[in-house]
């Protein structure tokens, strides 16, 4: 049977899917991930690697016949068998559902809570507590899901088991502490009988709870950031702009500079950049709302109030949560003059969005650029006035995600930020 190489670098939960796979599969798979095989930031840089891994990232596959393959959930697929992916055209569309779900519902969030505890990220209290909430929802769903299944599909584990108890991995092995992870038992039993079949133990050995959630520690992270080195002064060095440009960014360079479409507008006495850092940073009900009200300029910046247009169209919780998050993808550049909390109530096939916009400027900012119109349509736009109870009370529910919500009529399901 002819052997393949899987280039990585030690511990990486996204090489085990493909490991874990051959392991059922019977795939024979060497693994290279220490010197001399694989050196990680020097072979996956060196021009022999990026000329079959352009993106010179690890997991990278590798046949004998110079097959080769980049994306860990392509590497995994490709080294399972038919029973793991699925052996109807509905088992393995299921499958394929539950590996998006893992990309899109569960690596951001637990990357925003775990990484800071690992060193690898800095602190931020409300990406942090945002996270969690994020994490408890896909649980939550999870643990619905696994009340009447012993796998994901079908009645032995798939590729869908394998790639979310890989995501899951860390959290259970950082964070998620007994009381956390409580009201979700058919998770953790499903989780603790994947990880200890055999196939899965041969790679991730044996698994232990997390005991006490981890906290962020600023001295690791500290000692995990490059040493930054003194510029000599007898020589004058080249900006890190010119010998860093490549082709792209030159391009970029070149092109004029576009006008800000907020250049007319007089300027505020209301920092939006010192808000988001009390919202991020500070408890939302005691500093950052009494900060919001406190410097809030009300011929400068306007509150708008937007509900989702079509909610008869919602359909699956976390396909209506992308609805959400796309749409604040394609107006980054709208995040200097804006702030928002946009919110999805009620459950699968019964809910709804709204939100709280604060602009600068008077009228609604999507009309002051193209680039800002593709989604705003979608919903219907009401100005609130600042000075009324209305008002008060809906920026203090949507910014905390906590409240009556009397004008909805559906409970909170999830939120997120657009800052």
């Amino acid at each position: 049977i002819a052997v393949t190489t899987l280039y990585t670098y030690p511990e990486n939960w996204r090489a085990f899917k493909a490991q874990i796979a051959a392991q059922y599969s019977g795939a024979r798979l060497k693994i290279a991930s220490t010197s001399p095989a694989f050196t990680f930031g020097q072979t996956n840089r060196s021009p022999a690697f990026l000329s079959n891994f352009p993106l010179g990232k690890v997991p990278a596959y590798q046949g004998d016949d110079g097959f080769c393959l980049f994306e860990s959930n392509a590497i995994a697929h490709f080294l399972s068998n038919d029973a793991l992916r699925g052996s109807t055209p509905q088992d393995s569309a299921q499958v394929l559902q539950w590996v998006s779900l893992a990309d899109s519902e569960i690596i951001p969030p637990a990357s925003a809570w775990v990484f800071p505890t690992l060193g690898i990220m800095q602190f931020n209290k409300q990406a942090t507590e945002q996270a969690k909430e994020e994490v408890k929802r896909v649980l939550a769903i999870l643990n619905q899901h696994l009340n009447t299944h012993t796998f994901l599909v079908g009645e032995r584990v798939s590729l869908a088991d394998i790639t979310v108890v890989c995501s899951l991995l860390w959290l259970y092995k950082q964070v998620l502490e007994p009381a956390f992870r409580q009201p979700y038992p058919n998770v953790t039993r499903w989780f603790l009988t994947c990880v200890n079949q055999p196939q899965f133990k041969a790679v991730l050995g044996e698994v232990k709870l997390c005991e006490k959630m981890a906290q962020f520690d600023a001295k690791k992270f500290a000692e995990m950031q490059p040493k930054k080195e003194a510029p000599k002064k007898e020589e004058k060095k080249a900006t890190p702009a010119e010998e860093e440009m490549d082709e792209c960014e030159a391009a970029l360079a070149s092109e004029p500079k576009t006008k800000d479409p907020f250049a007319h507008l007089p300027k505020s006495s209301f920092v939006m950049d010192e808000f988001k850092r009390k919202y991020s940073n500070e408890d939302t009900l005691t500093v950052a709302l009494p900060y919001f009200w406190d410097h809030f300029d009300r011929e400068g910046f306007s509150i708008w109030y937007a509900e989702y247009r079509f909610p008869e169209e919602l359909t699956m919780s976390f396909m209506s949560c992308n609805l959400i998050t796309g749409m604040f993808q394609r107006l980054d550049k709208l995040r200097k003059n804006a702030f928002a909390s946009s919110i999805l109530f009620g459950a699968n096939n019964d809910s709804c969005i709204s939100g709280i916009w604060v602009f600068r400027g008077q009228e609604l900012a999507f009309t002051l650029s193209e680039d800002w119109q593709i989604d705003y349509e979608s919903y219907t736009w009401r100005k609130l006035d600042v000075d009324s109870e209305e008002c008060k009370t809906m920026v203090k529910e949507y910014l905390t995600w906590e409240g009556e919500f009397k004008h909805v009529g559906k409970p909170f399901n999830q939120g997120k930020i657009f800052k």
